[in-house]
């Protein structure tokens, strides 16, 4: 292979500096689950129809399958690896949990990602706002209603944490302290 089909990339992977080369041919979806062993980011049609692939390129949900790995360079990436806290589940996926919104869990990485970028985006979203973002994604297993409860449920439960934080932050309000 020739050097002019090698480049040179580096960039945030789910908050971390990697510097890496890469075939400039490869893409994201590959790229990440071949080299950076981060296995959550599925392939399914790998013509961006799915959703399997959805990871975020700079708080952004987009299909990994269509991107390139060279066009992250000076970007951030997050993958469904990169939401999940140390210990635990992140709110939205312990609602998931709680809620029975997943099933065979393939479509579900990409599903994550794509209501973590709308409950960034939006703190209350409706059925129907949340419903849109779903339509980007094929799951074979539900009807979606576990997932569109799933993410309400997490949606209030962000909101109530937010609301809890905010009250504590108050000047002259006793905290039990």
């Amino acid at each position: 292979m020739s050097s002019s089909q090698i480049k040179s990339i580096a960039f945030k992977l789910n908050g971390r500096l990697v510097q890496v080369e890469v075939q400039s041919r490869l893409n994201l979806a590959d790229f990440l689950r071949q080299q950076c062993h981060l296995t959550g980011t599925h392939v399914g049609c790998e013509h961006g129809v799915c959703g399997a692939c959805t990871v975020l390129v700079e708080g952004r949900a987009v299909r990994s399958c269509l991107m390139l790995a060279v066009q992250v360079d000076q970007k951030a990436v997050t993958t469904v690896e990169g939401i999940t806290p140390e210990k635990g589940l992140s709110i939205l996926q312990e609602s998931f949990w709680s809620e029975h919104g997943l099933q065979c869990g393939f479509c579900t990485p990409g599903v994550l990602i794509s209501l973590t970028q709308l409950l960034k985006d939006n703190a209350n979203p409706s059925s129907d706002e949340i419903r849109d973002v779903l339509s980007g994604h094929l799951c074979r297993c539900t009807g979606y209603q576990n997932i569109v409860r799933a993410c309400s449920v997490a949606a209030k439960r962000l909101r109530d944490e937010a609301n809890q934080v905010a009250h504590m932050a108050k000047p002259g309000i006793n905290h039990g302290g």
